[in-house]
This record gives C-alpha cells, structure tokens and sequence, in this order.
C-alpha cells in the first residue's frame, strides 16, 4: 500500500482508508474462503441463545484459558526475591521478553531479568559461547551481588549442562569463582510456572548449602523460615509480617520480591 511519506498514518486512521478496506475485501473474497456474512450473523445469534447456553454448562473437564505459564517465569519470580540478585535466563531473547511483559502488566514496575539471547547456531552447537558473553557482561553492566540462571526450551531440547557450563564459565575467568551462581533447569514443556518457581527456589537453597555452610549449624539463628512460593499479590507478603511480628515471631522471608515489584 502506498503512503505519503510526510502523512504516515499508523493503525486505525490507516485501517478506515478505502485503499485499505479495498484491499481486505479482497482478501476475504479471493483467498480466506469464508462463509458469508448472513451465515456469520446466524451463527453470531445462535451463541447468544438459550440453547448456546446449556450446551455450554453440560461440559465437563474443561479449563478455558487457565492460569498457567511456564517454569522459567516462575524461576525468574523466585530469583527478584533475593537481595541484589539478578535473574538469568539461558535461552531465547523472545522469551525472557515475555516473562518482563507479563510482569510489566501484573505490577506495573520495570523488572530486571536478562538472556543469553540463543539463536539458530546456539541451537545446533550449544549456548555455551552465550553463557560465558552473557555472565561476563551482565556482572560487569549491572553489577549484582547474585546471578540466579533458569533456562528456556530451547536450552533444554538440545540438553545445555548448566552446572558444566557455570564452572567453565568460572574456570575461564568469565566470572569469579566466589561469584554466587545458583541455577535450576526449568523446561517450559514441563510443569507450570509454579514448578518453575520452586525449581528455582531449591536451585538457590541448594547453592548456599554446599558452598556457605561448611561453619554453620542449622537452626542456629533461631529464626523461623517463611516460603511464599509463587505469590504475586505484594499485599499478603505485608499481612503475614505483621501478623508475625505481633506474635514475637523472629523470622527470615525466603525470596521476598515485595521491595523491588511495589516501589513508592
């Protein structure tokens, strides 16, 4: 369609213009082989009926639309709860766009979460190349004092060794050795958000186990540990702090994202 290049119309004053509607009518008649429109209007009137409506009612084990997304989002949730840690994903760049969209709308807040941005060669050969660019630059450009890594289906399908691949990463001076780098492998084609979340969550726990324990007793600080799981309503992570605090409850919030999601 041709457009004056000092009068570019975007969207709907573009949709309204006769050179446009010429063109879609053409398209619906030469290629989509649709039904007409009086069919369309009867259909239309049938869904709105009585009939429509009980027909819908009588089925059984359905879920429309149901509330599940997939691990690395619930990964990425688990790690904006962890003081200066930055959410790492090993993946597609279009993925981790997603996982910042979603939360964008949700909290109406920036959030943090970087990729690797695999493409087609990572695909054949593996992301290891990406691995040691991405960690490198995300330390040096925003300086976390953790980088908590997930994965995407893509990293997961061609079968990427996170553990190998964050120790080659250390081995090569990309990294620290010291640097914390918890990390769960969170495939999109399994579970739900929520496995995700707690994939993530036991990734980090597992980290500072083996690596920050060897001189501690557990229990010791005497403390009791708060897990959230995968909680996006900031409100209830309040209400269960004052509800502790007026019963004299000393305790630790394990990934308490409320501080970085709610700002003033």
């Amino acid at each position: 369609m041709s457009q004056d290049v000092e009068n570019i119309k975007p969207c709907y004053p573009l949709f309204r213009g006769e050179e446009y509607r010429e063109n879609l009518a053409n398209k619906k008649a030469l290629y989509e082989d649709a039904h007409d429109a009086e069919r369309v209007k009867q259909v239309f009137e049938w869904t709105t009926s009585e009939e429509y409506k009980e027909l819908n009612f009588q089925r059984e084990a359905l879920t429309i639309n149901p509330a599940k997304a997939c691990q690395p989002l619930g990964a990425v949730l688990c790690a904006l709860g962890f003081e200066k840690t930055l959410p790492y994903v090993h993946g597609s760049q279009g993925c981790v766009a997603y996982f910042r969209t979603y939360f964008n709308r949700h909290f109406k807040e920036p959030v943090a979460c970087v990729s690797d941005s695999m493409t087609e060669d990572a695909a054949v050969f593996g992301g290891q190349k990406n691995m040691f660019a991405g960690l490198e630059n995300a330390r040096a450009l925003y300086k976390p004092e953790m980088i908590a890594i997930s994965t995407t289906c893509m990293a997961e399908v061609i079968g990427d060794d996170l553990n190998a691949f964050i120790n080659n990463a250390k081995k090569n001076g990309h990294i620290p050795q010291d640097f914390p780098t918890p990390f769960a492998h969170t495939p999109s084609f399994v579970g739900s958000h929520v496995t995700g979340w707690d994939n993530m969550f036991e990734g980090i726990l597992r980290y500072f186990t083996l690596n920050e324990m060897a001189d501690k007793k557990p229990g010791s600080n005497g403390k009791l540990n708060i897990v959230p799981g995968f909680e996006t309503y900031l409100g209830n992570f309040r209400v269960i702090k004052r509800m502790l605090t007026e019963m004299g409850v000393d305790y630790t919030f394990l990934s308490d994202p409320e501080e970085v999601l709610d700002t003033p």
